[in-house]
């Protein structure tokens, strides 16, 4: 699949499962560029691709969920 960077890149995004997610806000903290906390600590995730010299970034925010409620989605 062809994203925007070309070369056969695929844009991803970041995802949250509202179920799973217990609004512990590490996210926010690992990834402040794309995520913010609502009033009551769940996050708000832009809905854009994620750059990528970001990518690393929301890589990381992902895998320190405490509940893996963020995932990275093509």
């Amino acid at each position: 699949m062809r994203g925007l960077h070309g070369k056969g890149d695929v844009d991803v995004r970041l995802r949250c499962n509202p179920i799973e997610c217990d609004g512990h806000g590490l996210c926010a903290e690992l990834f402040p560029e794309r995520i913010r906390l609502d009033d009551w600590g769940y996050p708000v995730i832009a809905d854009e691709p994620i750059p990528r010299d970001l990518e690393q970034h929301a890589r990381r925010a992902a895998d320190a969920c405490p509940t893996l409620a963020l995932s990275l989605e093509p």
